[in-house]
């Protein structure tokens, strides 16, 4: 089962927009951040939730997606997530590893989130001064990671990467979002 949720988990970027993600289920989705592994146990992560289409609006000014995809500005009107999660550095409780814990709770609130028929987008492209003046965060927090959540509007699929060894994502003439990955002989080392 958990094999079917990590492939069935992609970076999905458009969404139907008009299917509501609501404040508990985002605060579910946190709650299994929060007790997921921290380095050293000190759990320096704070999130900032969005589910409201007026604050949703100010969250995705200041994003950018897909930098492999040159020629798509982002998802239109319509396409846009329902939801984010702001994932935030309490620079207090920092310390050297809270990269790790900033990529374990993201994948986790990813993987709450498709066992519950929804999907997201781990977005680092961000303007964070213009997001971070928008919503007034305190400057004892450092703005890590955006994560765009809704009901996907899009097929992801998986392919082999080609004999070029190229591993960037694309689309079809059918819009179909084409993800690349090395075969698991090509990354264990023996």
């Amino acid at each position: 089962m958990i094999r079917d949720l990590i492939t069935k988990n992609r970076s999905y970027r458009r969404f139907h927009q008009d299917c509501p993600v609501s404040l508990d289920t985002l605060r579910e989705l946190v709650d299994l951040a929060r007790l997921s592994a921290s380095a050293t146990n000190k759990q320096p992560l704070k999130y900032m939730l969005f589910c409201d289409p007026d604050r949703n609006a100010m969250v995705f000014s200041t994003l950018a997606w897909a930098a492999s995809l040159k020629d798509w500005p982002g998802p239109s009107e319509g396409e846009r997530p329902s939801a984010y999660i702001i994932i935030l550095e309490d620079k207090g409780l920092s310390n050297p590893y809270v990269k790790y814990d900033v990529g374990i709770a993201a994948q986790s609130i990813l993987i709450g989130a498709t066992e519950m028929g929804l999907g997201g987008c781990m977005i680092a492209a961000i303007k964070r001064e213009k997001l971070r003046e928008k919503l007034a965060i305190p400057a004892s927090c450092e703005i890590v990671l955006v994560v765009a959540l809704g009901k996907p509007k899009e097929e992801v699929v998986i392919d082999e990467v080609s004999p070029s060894g190229d591993t960037t994502y694309w689309r079809d003439g059918d819009n179909v979002h084409h993800v690349p990955k090395r075969s698991l002989e090509n990354i264990i080392v023996e």
